[in-house]
């Protein structure tokens, strides 16, 4: 077993030392984007308030209104149609240009009441967001779809560090948890092995939990035909026969009491209008499970999905996303997000500080 945790421990402190820095970004990002939509609001407060003037704008004129301005779109998803009357909608635009070094995506807000664009842009460029430009960089550190599968190996190395760590600290467990081993020592470097020691330990699960949710939700990009999907520039647009506001009206029939978190909107053949949510009585961890999809050509329903119908991984699946934001708390579970997002990059620190103090010495 000495031979084994000597293993666990060189492999876990050259991972340490390896995605270090790019954990500590991870982390910084990801807590950021934990309070995403409220600080977004914040920053951009006087431009994405606007003045309900009647009744919004047919939803079907501004899906047609952001086609023409991007005509070759692989599809747009309003973000918000749960925002209240005062605030602006926001659209996701799915974007192909047919680089690998890109990871083509955009977003628009619109004023519902009058069509006006109030801001504009991809988002890998800080203008039209800071937020947004930030939302990218955690997803694939703004180097295109092998910054995505750098994010996901990074995942990866996490969770095998992780599981050295436990290796290497498997005796001190129970003993951090009850509180019986406090952070203390003769100088900086006993205290910093004893406050890497109990961080470890006591955010392991949680840890866990998110660099796990993060590598599944992101293991498309180590797929050889999505990289050779991306290298195809996306088609020009063809749009829907039926209106989207015919399509939601037929989506909400299928699925009533449904309480809509995103719809997508076609801009390709053999792409479906969908909407996802909450049913009432479902706990917030779910909101994704439920959803209608309907035929943009036939404007019929084509499939129908219940959270109460999947089969138990899809459901633990669908909590994936809400696990890896915690979107699904109130500010209190953020606040917690936040702190205990900070802690893989506070890990680094301190490991890397370990390991030049044992190599150096």
């Amino acid at each position: 077993m000495k031979k084994i945790t000597q293993m666990a421990f060189a492999l876990h402190s050259w991972l340490g030392l390896i995605s270090g820095i790019f954990l500590l970004l991870l982390g910084l990002s990801g807590s950021a984007l934990v309070f995403m939509k409220e600080i977004d609001q914040q920053l951009n407060a006087d431009r994405l308030q606007v003045h309900p003037a009647g009744p919004a704008l047919p939803l079907d004129k501004l899906y047609r209104q952001i086609a023409g301005r991007h005509p070759n779109l692989a599809g747009i998803a309003w973000l918000n149609p749960d925002a209240p009357a005062d605030r602006a909608w926001e659209f996701r635009l799915y974007q192909n240009d047919g680089k690998l070094s890109t990871y083509d995506l955009g977003m628009i807000s619109i004023n519902p009441y009058t069509g006006e664009i109030i801001r504009e842009g991809r988002l890998r460029d800080f203008n039209p967001s800071l937020m947004h430009w930030i939302l990218q960089f955690h997803w694939s550190f703004q180097l295109g779809i092998p910054g995505l599968l750098l994010a996901t190996i990074f995942g990866m190395t996490m969770l095998l560090s992780m599981l050295t760590g436990l290796i290497i600290y498997r005796k001190y467990v129970w003993r951090v948890l009850l509180f019986r081993v406090p952070i203390k020592g003769k100088n900086w470097r006993t205290r910093t092995s004893s406050l890497h020691r109990v961080i470890g330990i006591w955010t392991l699960l949680f840890n866990v939990i998110i660099f796990f949710t993060g590598f599944w939700m992101n293991m498309f990009s180590m797929d050889p035909g999505y990289w050779k999907k991306q290298l195809t520039p996306a088609a020009a647009n063809t749009l829907s026969t039926h209106s989207m506001d015919s399509l939601l009206a037929e989506a909400k029939g299928a699925m009533p009491g449904l309480m809509i978190r995103n719809i997508y909107l076609p801009t390709q053949p053999g792409k479906d209008f969908r909407i996802s949510g909450m049913l009432h009585g479902e706990l917030p961890l779910f909101h994704n499970g439920n959803s209608v999809s309907v035929d943009p050509i036939s404007g019929k329903r084509s499939s129908l999905q219940r959270f109460e119908d999947l089969g138990f991984w899809a459901k633990l699946e669908s909590t994936f996303m809400p696990l890896h934001t915690g979107s699904f708390g109130n500010t209190g579970v953020k606040v917690f997000y936040v702190i205990l997002g900070l802690l893989p990059g506070l890990m680094s620190i301190t490991g890397a500080l370990l390991f030049f103090r044992r190599r150096f010495s």
